[in-house]
């Protein structure tokens, strides 16, 4: 018996992973995060299987059901939106899993700002402009964030910023990272809304206007937001890669006329 943690990806369907859809074609029981996954993603659960949207759970109450099937030497498909690694509170559950001697494993999906970038058919990291992508978020209900995470500690690094569970916080983002030198008020932003859903929306806007185009709109939740010089930028060199002058392993020779 295993504990299976699924990447289901952002909310299309056909964006989970091969090796993530076969298992939960194969788990007699699916545990699935409902208020980020669809149902489409778990209706390819076998038939009889026992199917239960874990959205009005308490984490004891998932531990319980995982432990049940445990019992019954059932495999579990534990379905989680976007990737597992990032904001999806699997590390406590796999801390319990642990101490009850469960095993567990983890297929990886992908994650929003991925889909997100894919969507805008943008690169989020541009030669010689910006090199880093820093995935973080704001606190507001949920825990604290650590000392040295602050946004105006981050945006030293004049990064492509994707902030997650931050939409209601805008104004904070604003006051963050509009006074450092590397963003400033005429910043490049994009709020993506319900990537991969069919109600999937982006807004464009600068750090200055973002927070009344995302009041115009009347998003409260569910959305990502990118700050960051590289967002629609042309104005950037060719990188090396597939530069006629540059030599490398599989490149060894210049080409002719470099």
């Amino acid at each position: 018996m295993t504990v299976h943690f699924i990447g289901a990806g952002p909310g299309a369907p056909d964006l989970i992973t091969v090796r993530g859809l076969r298992l939960i074609e194969s788990c007699p029981v699916c545990l699935y995060a409902g208020s980020l996954v669809p149902e489409a993603v778990v209706a390819a659960a076998p038939a009889g299987a026992l199917v239960r949207d874990t959205a009005p759970m308490t984490l004891d109450e998932i531990i319980a059901e995982m432990a049940a099937a445990n019992e019954k030497g059932l495999d579990v498909a534990r379905v989680h939106s976007g990737d597992p690694s990032l904001y999806g509170a699997t590390a406590e559950q796999m801390r319990r899993l642990k101490a009850l001697g469960i095993p567990y494993d983890v297929t990886p999906g992908v994650p929003a700002f991925a889909a997100a970038a894919a969507a805008l058919a943008t690169e989020l990291t541009v030669p010689e402009l910006c090199q880093t992508v820093i995935l973080t978020r704001t606190a507001m209900k949920s825990s604290s964030m650590p000392v040295g995470e602050e946004l105006s500690t981050l945006g030293q690094s004049g990064a492509t910023l994707a902030i997650h569970l931050s939409i209601r916080n805008i104004p904070h983002i604003q006051r963050e990272l509009e006074p450092l030198e590397k963003y400033g008020p005429d910043c490049p932003a994009i709020i993506a809304y319900r990537v991969g859903w069919p109600d999937e929306a982006f807004i464009h806007g600068t750090l200055a206007d973002i927070h009344a185009k995302a009041r115009a709109a009347k998003l409260t939740r569910t959305a990502l937001i990118f700050v960051g010089r590289a967002l629609g930028a042309t104005d950037f060199i060719d990188s090396k890669l597939y530069d006629a002058a540059q030599v490398h392993l599989l490149r060894p020779k210049r080409k002719a006329g470099a």
